[in-house]
């Protein structure tokens, strides 16, 4: 039995983690790499692997950093079943259908400034063939996949229908057995709309996130008041609200807290305009997964008001609509795809408010390094925005409480509720510094375990 690790090691984007047993080949996640585009672009087209020597895909979740190149993985030839939840397939078809649009767009940009023809990653057919092999089952329920090889997905807490992967292994060769656990990425708990993350049972082995090693959330308690005041002084100034947020799972997180603070008469009534179709596309498949929320969601849902279509909220679909709101007076909110600010509409609405001081641009999620959205949150005055240079005048702001991944500490503790031997444990999915804060800590409560940062292209035996 053997690991290796083909994305996210000593990064945040491209999961992809290669299992070989009993002369099979399972591949646990297959995400996008994001970042600089020459190094994306390379990665992204060349799989360190043959696709069409896959036996199957194991999903973790909907995240394009994690499902994103699985469209590509079919069109080199990849003719397995792709395992998920059912609430991750769902929202895979929308994802990467966009994700797909993204890739033509891009293409066709490239096509045009260099003057010489780029073929796109893939097309939206190669995302809607690749649907074509999604296999799903819901949490808990033990499935065999594999000579040798069961999985269990529970809930991971981190987005809709989100998982921890668990692996029962057994080598033919050695009769060896293992329990392989792969956190995907794991949620803080305490979700406004979602369950907390299950707790692994009898794990040996852990492949598990460390995103945000060495760094500590905002409590989420105060999250609320944080976000009152901020929108409180904004729409006082009679300015737009430009908040960019994941399609998934954090515009629904931020259309509940705003529901509440407008039922609670805690910030004056405006406009919100989610501008984001496949943001909204979402929310409608966040209405038929009642199971992944939280209780009290739940009976948000079915007892009171729905907190998806409050008064004042207009969901966004075609262009001109989207034009149009660069064209209204403040105050307003806007939430606007993507989170990073890499692609979709909100950045056009950056390029158009940013220079003006009445705006106030409000992060509610993790910006990559080298993305359009972590140039603006540290503070560069002037950002290039299709090519143009635009200078930062715009009231800039963020609040960390909201986001879908445990902190440092959450961590440390979601590690200490696994119960088994835990005896090997790699860090992936985190820049290199916090995989490495991450282990430090690790390592110093647990010095009786083998605690190691993922290499990129290292294999392990299991």
């Amino acid at each position: 039995m053997k690991l290796t690790f083909c994305g996210a090691a000593e990064t945040t984007t491209g999961s992809q983690h290669l299992l070989d047993i009993n002369g099979q080949r399972i591949l646990l996640d297959c995400g996008l790499y994001q970042g600089r585009r020459e190094e994306a672009n390379l990665r992204n087209r060349t799989f360190p692997f043959d696709p069409t020597k896959l036996d199957a895909v194991i999903l973790s979740h909907a995240h394009i950093d994690h499902s994103g190149n699985l469209p590509n993985l079919v069109k080199q030839g990849f003719k397995g079943n792709i395992y998920a939840t059912d609430a991750t397939r769902d929202l895979c078809q929308i994802m990467l259908a966009d994700s797909a649009h993204i890739q033509q767009s891009d293409a066709a940009w490239l096509t045009k400034h260099q003057k010489a023809a780029v073929e796109p990653l893939y097309s939206p057919q190669d995302a809607e063939r690749c649907m074509r092999q999604f296999v799903t089952f819901n949490y808990d329920r033990p499935m065999p996949i594999g000579d040798g090889l069961k999985a269990t997905f529970i809930d991971a807490g981190h987005i809709l229908g989100s998982a921890q992967v668990v692996l029962d292994l057994k080598d033919n060769a050695t009769s060896v057995s293992k329990r392989l656990l792969f956190s995907g990425d794991v949620g803080r708990g305490n979700n406004d709309l979602l369950l907390d993350p299950a707790v692994p049972e009898n794990i040996d082995l852990v492949l598990m996130e460390s995103t945000y090693g060495g760094r500590e959330h905002e409590q989420t308690q105060g999250a609320r008041n944080q976000l009152t005041d901020i929108l409180r002084q904004a729409l006082k100034n009679k300015g737009k609200v430009i908040i960019p947020a994941f399609a998934v799972e954090r515009t629904q997180q931020i259309l509940v807290v705003l529901h509440e603070l407008f039922r609670d008469n805690l910030i004056p009534d405006v406009p919100v305009m989610v501008d984001s179709p496949l943001a909204v596309s979402a929310t409608e498949i966040f209405r038929l997964h009642p199971e992944c929320y939280n209780e009290q969601m739940y009976n948000d849902l079915f007892e009171k008001q729905n907190p998806f279509g409050f008064e004042g909220l207009t969901m966004v679909r075609a262009a001109n609509d989207s034009k149009n709101i660069n064209q209204m007076h403040g105050p307003l909110i806007i939430i606007a795809a993507s989170g990073m600010c890499e692609a979709g509409r909100v950045v056009h609405h950056l390029k158009y408010n940013l220079p003006k001081p009445e705006t106030t641009v409000l992060f509610v999620g993790y910006c990559a390094d080298n993305t359009l959205g972590a140039k603006i949150r540290a503070g560069d005055k002037v950002v290039n925005i299709h090519g143009e240079p635009i200078k930062v005048r715009a009231r800039i702001t963020g609040i960390d409480a909201f986001s879908g991944h445990a902190d440092h500490s959450e961590l440390m503790d979601y590690f200490k509720r696994i119960t088994g031997k835990k005896e090997r444990v790699w860090l992936v999915h985190g820049e290199g510094l916090r995989s490495r804060a991450l282990q430090a800590a690790l390592q110093e409560e647990y010095p009786d375990k083998e605690i190691t940062v993922a290499k990129l292209g290292v294999s392990v035996t299991l």
